[in-house]
């Protein structure tokens, strides 16, 4: 009966949907509405990959050589190493495909149709073209759709534009449009289905993944480069050690078979077993971090990222509104103040209050909620008397409230702050001073809404019509991470340059890119300016600035590939469908778990399982402990093949020593006891100054205290920029990065001191 009364003021006799006969026959016409996930490799297609190196058909060889010499025991063996590798890669990439199914199942939502002219609930996949959907406050958009009836319907679209401010929509033919995956934070509507699955806006994204090629990673290709050159180099060693032990001992068979076993021994044949343990042992750490690995060689190219690229909603920030500020009574109150100011502030935050639903999804009425409670603002008992909701022709709602115990009748109104003051008839004058306030508080990035209320005995038609009284204005911010400057500090401090990319206006990313730490977050390129620039000039702007304003998904792509091109190694981190094709053609990939998109984890290398943007910084530091440990195990092996290359070559040239090593030997001294061995490198404890940068400390001297405030600046601004104009310095001469750590040291009559004037390269003179 409940839902009955929902969806009635929605629906009429033209609207009784499909029938479910017709939906059925859609579904199979059309297919469910979803995205096609990555295909999971098949046994044939892994075994395939497995075979084709070098390692293994040396392995099949060797084992069809014992089988022709009647030794099935060792060809057996031989051949088990090949499903024992196939085994061990199948059970890591099904942990990972159930991980992610799981992922996909939790985001997977229901939705609510009109079939037959009845309500009824379905699965979200189930929709087809043509459906009737019916939205409320709360729901998820289940497919792209056009807008039929609206009940002051407003849409929060960031997950596909990145801007956090929700869109209203109406029945003008700019604002029908309804997206797949966008959520609706207040109202309702009734829509028509008119794209699913790969044909929505989210889909098309999805499909222009297809043309983004994932490149090798640069130890998978110098790794295979030294394999293929090894390979040929023990092609000619071997027919060497073929014609040489035929004609020392004068059994081709076995000469066949030492010549294997030459090869064998040449080729660094651990390499791709430490490699492939030495991921799996780093993806199950990661995982312990709440970090899942999609893609195991990415932890590799992790530990030698040089970028990090970050959207702004959902990724830095909460993805959620706070009030910042309030200004009333001619005076701004930060949220710092708000308790010591309650008294002031009773009359704004109780307007604002009554204005919102009593159970609200818009994060900004929510928001209002929760600091109205925590400063105690006195409440009463209201019953609701009418409401004027926010619509294009006034971006203000208001709600009329009877006071049960008084009995009076008080209108509560909040909007635009334009439209507030219009709505209270303030003078030009009036207007002026005000704009000023809403254009400070808007400078810093926060969103303002004014609010007014008046006591009133009437109930006109519409809100113009009331008497309000200007009560003040409202700040809202998009919060920022908790964890998020200290991230922000740590990559910096490792020499990884941190650039955010968001679609927010460019007054908004500023203040974030100061709140978090970036510096130059005086600079933005806006997506405008953007489009402007040649490849060319944003490869050298690129190394510039470091935010990005108003960027459109196609511009994010260009943001990775002008990096690329500049030689770095990519990291991106994104939530949403507009993040998707940057997540792909970036080196690394790390998508949000859990308010990620399919589309992005699925376009991702590294998944997020609990959001924390410090766990980048984890990861970071574990990929770099995994590739200075790796580098150490290859260096290991190349040490332990040069004895066993002399065991196998000598008896071949010396008739008289006996044969010492067989393919069986080697293959036991390679694929087991090397890398079991090689494990021991895989628990070292990360190296300071990691590679490959250098880590370098100075000192800087002031003869007084009062100097090194000077020195230091507002919160350290000024020390923290004659740092990265050092670094950067620095970092031309040496042609590395670096890890450049500065100290103050107050040092009296320094200048004096002819040891450290000559420590610090000049003379006494």
């Amino acid at each position: 009966m409940y839902l009955a009364l929902l969806i009635l003021p929605l629906m009429n006799q033209q609207h009784q949907g499909l029938t479910t006969a017709a939906a059925q026959k859609k579904l199979l016409e059309i297919g469910y509405n979803e995205l096609p996930a990555t295909k999971a490799k098949n046994l044939w297609a892994i075994t395939l990959e497995i075979i084709k190196e070098p390692l293994f058909i040396l392995l099949l060889g060797c084992g069809t050589l014992y089988v022709l010499l009647g030794e099935y025991s060792e060809g057996i063996i031989l051949l088990c190493w090949v499903f024992v590798i196939i085994t061990i890669t199948l059970i890591q990439q099904r942990k990972t495909e159930k991980s992610l199914e799981a992922l996909r199942k939790l985001s997977s939502p229901m939705a609510l149709v009109i079939r037959d002219g009845e309500p009824m609930r379905i699965f979200g996949r189930e929709i087809v073209p043509e459906d009737l959907i019916v939205l409320h406050e709360g729901d998820r958009v289940p497919a792209d759709a056009m807008l039929i009836e609206s009940n002051h319907l407003v849409i929060d679209e960031s997950l596909l534009t990145g801007e956090s401010v929700p869109v209203i929509k109406s029945l003008d033919s700019e604002q029908r449009e309804l997206f797949s995956g966008t959520l609706v934070v207040q109202g309702s509507g009734l829509a028509q289905v008119s794209a699913t699955g790969i044909n929505t806006q989210f889909g098309k994204i999805g499909k222009s993944l297809a043309s983004i090629e994932k490149n090798k990673t640069r130890l998978q290709v110098e790794v295979k480069l030294l394999i293929r050159n090894l390979f040929i180099l023990g092609g000619f060693i071997s027919l060497g050690v073929i014609a040489a032990f035929y004609v020392t001992r004068g059994n081709f068979l076995q000469a066949l078979l030492n010549g294997l076993a030459a090869a064998m021994a040449l080729l660094p044949e651990e390499f791709p077993v430490v490699f492939t343990i030495f991921m799996a042992l780093g993806a199950w750490r990661l995982t312990k971090n709440n970090i899942l690995t999609r893609t195991p060689s990415a932890i590799e190219t992790l530990g030698s990222a040089t970028v990090l690229c970050s959207d702004k909603t959902g990724t830095i920030t909460q993805n959620k509104m706070e009030i910042a500020a309030l200004f009333v009574q001619d005076k701004v109150i930060d949220k710092a103040q708000f308790t010591e100011n309650s008294a002031q502030l009773q009359s704004l935050l109780e307007t604002l209050a009554n204005a919102s639903e009593p159970e609200p999804i818009d994060p900004m009425e929510r928001a209002i909620h929760s600091l109205t409670k925590e400063i105690n603002t006195a409440t009463h008992e209201f019953e609701l008397v009418a409401s004027y909701p926010l619509s294009k022709a006034c971006f203000a709602m208001t709600r009329l409230l009877k006071n049960k115990q008084t009995d009076v009748n008080t209108a509560y109104c909040k909007g635009a702050p334009e439209a507030i003051f219009e709505l209270c008839k303030l003078s030009p004058t009036e207007r002026v001073a005000q704009l000023t306030h809403v254009k400070l508080l808007a400078s810093r990035g926060y969103r303002v809404l004014g609010a007014a209320s008046c006591s009133t005995s009437i109930q006109p038609k519409n809100q113009a019509e009331f008497a309000f009284e200007f009560k003040g204005l409202v700040a809202f911010e998009d919060p920022i991470r908790p964890e998020v400057p200290r991230a922000i500090a740590d990559c910096i401090a490792a020499g990884i340059e941190v650039i955010m990319i968001t679609g927010d206006y460019p007054e908004t990313a500023k203040s974030i890119a100061t709140q978090i730490g970036l510096p130059h977050n005086d600079q933005v390129i806006t997506g405008t300016e953007l489009a402007k620039l040649s490849l060319t000039e944003l490869r050298v702007k690129i190394k510039e600035v470091q935010v990005f304003a108003r960027i459109i998904p196609e511009q994010k792509l260009q943001l990775i590939q002008a990096l690329k091109a500049n030689g770095e190694i990519v990291a991106m981190t994104g939530d949403g469908v507009n993040d998707a094709p940057a997540l792909k053609a970036a080196d690394i990939g790390i998508a949000m778990g859990k308010k990620g998109t399919d589309v992005a984890r699925e376009s991702s290398a590294l998944v997020l399982l609990d959001d924390n943007f410090a766990s980048i910084v984890s990861a970071i530091r574990s990929g770099r402990r995994i590739l200075d440990n790796l580098q150490k195990a290859m260096f290991y092996i190349i040490a332990i093949h040069i004895p066993i290359i002399g065991l196998v070559l000598l008896p071949s040239f010396i008739s008289a020593l006996p044969i010492l090593l067989m393919p069986l030997h080697i293959v036991f001294m390679e694929l087991i006891i090397d890398p079991v061995c090689s494990i021991a490198f895989e628990s070292e404890r990360e190296e300071k100054g990691p590679r490959p940068f250098f880590d370098i400390h100075a000192t800087i001297h002031v003869e007084r205290d009062s100097q090194t405030g000077i020195l230091l600046g507002h919160k350290g601004e000024r020390l923290k920029d004659i740092g990265m104009r050092a670094r950067a310095d620095i970092e031309r001469e040496l042609g590395a990065r670096i890890f450049l750590g500065l100290h103050v040291k107050v040092s009296k009559e320094w200048q004096r001191d002819p040891k450290l004037l000559e420590r610090l390269g000049f003379s006494e003179k």
